[in-house]
């Protein structure tokens, strides 16, 4: 995983900006205090991270990739940047009041052992804030038409809700409370679903580089057949009824808001 990251990190910070929105829901679930200590795990480039330091929070990036914390530490030199993954992060014991996820998790290796990791280095009620996607959420994606494989590849990285639950229990970590996310017209941050209203930013190659399905899981041939595909149906106005016939009710991403049972 680090690897991949090392290669899309080069021009990550291209199309993935921090979503003012994302970034006010993150801050709303967590509710950091000034005083406290936090942790962005996964954190990337650091952009969520730079804008909740650049907020007057104390927080720590932990990331795998080199090549992303480097850019990360370019942008910012005011934050701890560490090399380290939620199985291993190296902080000691009970130092960290709340934590933030985005996008993340279905890179882990072993959600229970990082669940318990991350159980360890919170302090007593400490919230862990995670923005993820669940199997169900990405089957109602118009995606699935056009790259088919690389969706049901990258549908399988994906943990469902109740793995997510169980690996957390098993943690001593409960879910407090979920909420659903779609996708909005002016969202900055491009990752997988952001062209779900606006197909024609998947013909940008710096989106699609910037998002590892594109980059990493897909096979060059699929994305080729399913973009030229996509080219012709929204010239032909087909994609209206592509896009009606995946419309759901699940939203498109997920907030998971949990917190530590007890000390």
């Amino acid at each position: 995983m680090s690897t991949k990251y090392n290669r899309i990190g080069i021009n990550y910070n291209t199309t993935r900006k921090a979503d003012p929105y994302l970034l006010s829901q993150l801050l709303h679930h967590l509710k950091p205090n000034k005083k406290g200590l936090y942790l962005d795990i996964g954190c990337g480039t650091g952009n969520y991270t730079s804008e909740l330091q650049n907020k007057g929070y104390e927080i720590i990036g932990i990331d795998p990739s080199i090549e992303m914390l480097q850019k990360a530490r370019s942008l910012n030199k005011n934050i701890k940047w560490k090399i380290g993954t939620a199985e291993k992060t190296g902080l000691p014991q009970q130092s960290i009041d709340g934590i933030i996820a985005t996008l993340t998790i279905h890179h882990w290796t072993n959600l229970s052992r990082a669940f318990s990791e991350l159980e360890y280095i919170l302090k007593p009620k400490g919230k862990i804030v995670l923005f993820t996607s669940t199997p169900k959420q990405m089957k109602g994606y118009w995606l699935n038409h056009y790259f088919p494989k690389m969706l049901e590849d990258s549908i399988a990285q994906m943990p469902s809700l109740e793995v997510v639950k169980q690996a957390m229990a098993n943690a001593k970590i409960i879910i407090k409370t979920t909420k659903a996310y779609s996708i909005k017209p002016d969202l900055q941050d491009q990752f997988l679903y952001c062209g779900k209203q606006n197909p024609e930013l998947y013909f940008d190659e710096s989106i699609r580089y910037g998002i590892s399905s594109f980059s990493a899981l897909a096979h060059k041939d699929e994305v080729e057949k399913g973009l030229s595909s996509l080219r012709k149906d929204i010239d032909s106005g087909y994609i209206k009824e592509i896009i009606k016939s995946y419309k759901n009710e699940s939203g498109d991403y997920l907030y998971i808001i949990a917190e530590k049972v007890h000390s």
